[in-house]
């Protein structure tokens, strides 16, 4: 049966339009890192080389291999955990897009380990030349305990749902491990109108 992450990973995905609190177990992922506005040729770059790279398991078996444990599923959603160096934020809170650090990732099924995830993007960078393809890597990664809401609308309009999960965390005595945050992409803003989209907003707290 062919595993579809909106219907069998809900709490991770489909959060409401509140705070809640969660635990994000460790999980696979292909990752690449960066700085710079996420509107420019590069983080374009960035995201096309990791689709790539997620579309080559995804369609292994069509192309003759069936890696051990295989199964049917749908490629997960882009995600990004955004920081920004202190330096590049000014007195009011503001700061340039330019300065944003990020990296961006795509969540892999279980099946995948370091060995096959290398394989793939070896055969991937011969299929699909990408400069940025060098620049992946295969990683795990745990977000452990974890505040997240779904925000609905521009990027820009995020701090409004900032400001809601900041308040959850003061009521409910949890501190941010860090002041990097967690975005996780439910709709392509190409193809969305701004009113429409959909992001997961995710803190990691203790």
């Amino acid at each position: 049966m062919k595993h579809e992450w909106r219907k069998k990973e809900k709490e991770l995905y489909l959060p409401k339009q509140k705070p809640m609190e969660l635990t994000v177990p460790k999980q696979k992922f292909y990752t690449i890192t960066g700085k710079g506005n996420p509107n420019g040729e590069l983080f374009g770059e960035h995201i096309a080389a990791l689709y790539a790279m997620s579309y080559g398991i995804r369609m292994m078996p069509k192309n003759g291999f069936t890696p051990d444990g295989y199964m049917e599923y749908t490629v997960y959603p882009l995600e990004g955990i955004w920081t920004l160096d202190k330096e590049d934020v000014q007195e009011d809170g503001s700061f340039s897009k330019d300065d944003l650090i990020y990296k961006i990732m795509i969540r892999q099924p279980d099946f995948v380990t370091a060995d096959l995830a290398l394989m793939n993007k070896e055969q991937v960078s011969k299929k699909k030349p990408n400069q940025e393809n060098e620049h992946v890597q295969f990683e795990e990664l745990e977000d452990g305990h974890s505040v997240q809401m779904l925000h609905l609308g521009s990027y820009d309009d995020e701090p409004a749902s900032f400001k809601q999960m900041d308040q959850y965390c003061k009521e409910n005595g949890l501190v941010r491990r860090t002041l990097a945050h967690k975005e996780i992409y439910l709709t392509d803003a190409r193809k969305t109108e701004t009113e429409k989209m959909k992001t997961v907003l995710r803190y990691f707290v203790e």
